[in-house]
């Protein structure tokens, strides 16, 4: 019987891309995020490429009624998961915390915190009872450095940092694999969803660099899920060559 994955954001980007490399490599997907349209198509598209099967969830992680309805709306196999992939989350504008608008603070604290929380907490309790299971969480190189202008952003990805330290400690006694992956800066959605769909400001982004692309986190994400039992990666932290730091870029 395959493993079953479950995958949050996995409209675009990263989410998408791990998607579609965990069907390659024999698992079931549980695809969840909020734009119902490219969730069907994502699952469409990976029955027509890959034997997996594909169950679409659409649902918002930042509302608590509907996480817990639709991992409860989980029936046969697929409630038997064996990989859970907290991916949703997002940053959303660049001000000083004095000029800092409180809602997309609250967007960010909701998705990126709260939301993991959410999925985290009716997903493990599954892998508990089994003792068996991995949750890799999507962190940022900006859970270890913080950066001007960047402070509700960074206090969520550190806060993604102590909570995936904290479920490795508390999920130790029952065999579970707990993980975090930090990339520097990734050619997603990421930089027009913080610019609010303005383009070109997105695009300056990584002019002059060559940044990670979402193929190469999923590839580490496989890496990750492909280990013996008894190793468990706590951490990796990728970075494009072109940068050293959270603000440290070499642009050409």
């Amino acid at each position: 019987m395959k493993k079953i994955a479950l995958i949050t954001g996995a409209t675009s980007g990263i989410g998408k891309a791990t998607a579609q490399i965990l069907a390659l490599n024999g698992y079931d997907l549980i695809i969840t995020g909020r734009r119902e349209v490219l969730l069907n198509e994502l699952s469409a598209n990976i029955k027509n490429e890959t034997d997996a099967e594909v169950l679409s969830l659409c649902f918002d992680v930042r509302e608590l009624n509907q996480v817990e309805k639709a991992i409860k709306s989980l029936t046969g196999k697929w409630e038997n998961i064996d990989l859970l992939i907290n991916n949703a989350g997002l940053a959303v504008g660049l001000e000083p915390v004095y000029e800092g608008v409180v809602d997309d603070w609250d967007r960010m604290i909701d998705t990126n915190v709260k939301g993991l929380l959410y999925i985290s907490r009716f997903v493990s309790p599954i892998m508990v009872a089994k003792e068996s299971g991995h949750i890799i969480n999507l962190s940022s190189i900006a859970g270890h450095q913080a950066y001007a202008n960047g402070a509700a952003y960074c206090a969520t990805k550190h806060a993604v940092e102590a909570i995936t330290k904290a479920m490795r400690i508390e999920l130790l006694p029952f065999g579970v694999k707990v993980s975090a992956i930090s990339p520097g800066m990734v050619d997603t959605e990421f930089s027009k969803v913080r610019f609010k769909g303005d383009t070109e400001k997105a695009e300056k982004v990584y002019q002059g660099l060559t940044p990670l692309y979402a193929i190469d986190i999923a590839e580490a994400i496989l890496f990750l899920v492909t280990r013996p039992k008894h190793v468990n990666i706590d951490e990796m932290i990728i970075m494009p060559t072109d940068q050293a730091g959270a603000r440290d870029f070499r642009r050409r």
